[in-house]
């Protein structure tokens, strides 16, 4: 598929997994000059920065930056946190591998990444209907961040307006699929398992694993994912 006319700079968040693989997709078909941001968080699953570095490369985006963060200081999730387990069942309510914070705080940072770059659209993966139930995943929380994010910065009151951008909110995991894969996204490239280990193998047991798997079945697509 052909990229359409440029739209300018955007900052695409790219953690290595499945849904941000498509967002980057997504926007480079849009035409789109896409700069990626990933974060080595203190995240149990690192495997997915290796995956982030090789999804840029072979997306060719003008600039990959991995930001250094220590929210495993904070604790208070298994995938921060290792004296927590994570879950290999479906949970009620917030599983314990949600990330205080997390999405406000890589949206943030983008949201200055874009700010220096004079770029007004900010792309994130988030997904409310095939997910684990976060709060910061939800429509509401992406357009108060919008908001917030107009409010906060010279750009912004200055008139250049930012655009927090979601193309996968109302996709099922295997809509996403579809749409990466008829854009040619290499998911055998992606690491989305909470707990893969080094080499990127995933466990096949935790949520992630298990939204993954159903998303390719569902899509009745082979399921290109490495498990140990």
């Amino acid at each position: 598929m052909n990229p359409s006319p440029s739209r300018g700079k955007a900052v695409v968040l790219l953690s290595g997994g499945l849904d941000s693989a498509t967002v980057l997709a997504l926007a480079q078909a849009e035409g789109y000059q896409c700069y990626s941001m990933s974060f080595n968080y203190g995240q149990r699953h690192r495997a997915e920065l290796d995956a982030a570095k090789a999804l840029a490369r072979a997306a060719g985006v003008v600039e990959h930056k991995v930001i250094g963060l220590d929210l495993d200081g904070m604790g208070g999730s298994a995938l921060t946190d290792s004296k927590l387990a994570v879950p290999e069942q479906p949970q009620p309510g917030i599983p314990v591998t949600y990330v205080p914070a997390r999405n406000t705080v890589f949206l943030a940072l983008a949201l200055g990444w874009a700010e220096v770059l004079d770029a007004q659209d900010i792309f994130i993966g988030v997904n409310a209907v095939d997910y684990s139930g976060y709060p910061d995943c939800r429509p509401e929380f992406v357009s108060a961040f919008e908001q917030l994010a107009n409010l906060a910065t010279r750009a912004g009151v200055e008139g250049r307006s930012f655009r927090i951008q979601a193309p996968l909110q109302h996709l099922s995991k295997a809509q996403i699929v579809q749409a990466g894969s008829r854009l040619g996204v290499d998911y055998a490239l992606t690491v989305s398992c909470y707990q893969a280990d080094d080499h990127g193998q995933a466990c096949g047991c935790c949520d992630s694993c298990r939204l993954r798997a159903e998303g390719f079945a569902a899509a009745n697509m082979p399921d290109p994912t490495r498990y140990r």
